[in-house]
């Protein structure tokens, strides 16, 4: 008996970090830079983000548009919802 096998359930799709589950890692895929502002896009190049790093998500606030916590290497810092949402990364990667 042969069993078919889902190539595209197995890879991941890219999400924006603020959509992922928290407390599950994932690797940050792409950065919308050209939506962040100056200061918003150096302040992220200055923690070290960008593609292929880990990132994890670990606190939402609130439900529409609240900052959120997530860990970036060893630090836990908080970013705005729309950073958040110019990052997007692979669920799981880290797993």
């Amino acid at each position: 008996m042969t069993r078919s096998m889902n190539i595209a359930a197995a890879i991941p799709v890219p999400v924006r970090l603020a959509r992922i589950p928290r407390q599950h890692p994932a690797r940050v895929t792409a950065v919308d830079w050209h939506v962040l502002s100056e200061p918003e896009a150096r302040r992220l190049r200055e923690l070290g983000l960008d593609e292929g790093v880990e990132v994890e998500l670990l606190h939402r606030s609130g439900i529409f548009g609240g900052p959120v916590a997530c860990r970036i290497g060893r630090m836990t810092v908080a970013l705005r919802r729309h950073v958040a949402a110019a990052i997007h990364v692979s669920p799981n990667a880290g797993r």
